[in-house]
């Protein structure tokens, strides 16, 4: 799975959680059922041992504010972790500047996409991540369709 848009959340949820647990594993948790390792999670990431369990399960994702502690937790960085628990695309890189797009309604402002979901309010990581994605898929696709037709079609 390369994108969130390549499954659902169930999947989403199943691939982060496995990962969560490898790299807990890998951090000395010990996640065995009488090995503390769950409650030490929970208690280092700030989230109940029961929604730590569910997230490890692949039952449910965590808040989008969690995402940081969990990564600290298990000694990995934040967008390495999203982006292999397939909850952004690999297309959301650090290094990516931030494409600008311009409002529909007022060309004279310029809008990121971030910023575009920031303003309506999307705050649901899978739907966000989708959002932005398809996004700058658009704009990457505008720009070819631009340069074709500067350059007399083709």
């Amino acid at each position: 799975m390369d994108s969130p848009s390549d499954g659902g959340p169930e999947i989403i949820s199943a691939r982060f959680g496995a990962l969560v647990t490898k790299l807990a594993i890998q951090a000395g948790y010990d996640l065995s059922a009488r090995g503390g390792g769950r409650a030490a999670l929970a208690q280092r990431i700030g989230m109940s041992p029961s929604a730590v369990g569910r997230m490890l399960t692949g039952e449910t994702l965590p808040r989008p504010d969690q995402f940081e502690s969990i990564a600290a937790a298990v000694d990995g960085d934040v967008t390495d972790l999203l982006i292999e628990g397939g909850v952004l695309s690999p297309n959301n890189s650090r290094n990516q500047g931030n494409s600008d797009v311009r409002s529909a309604t007022n060309q004279s402002l310029s809008l990121s996409p971030e910023a575009a979901a920031d303003r309506w309010g999307i705050t649901d990581p899978m739907i966000r991540s989708m959002l932005i994605s398809n996004i700058r898929q658009a704009i990457g696709l505008q720009q070819q369709a631009d340069r074709a037709a500067a350059s007399g079609g083709a």
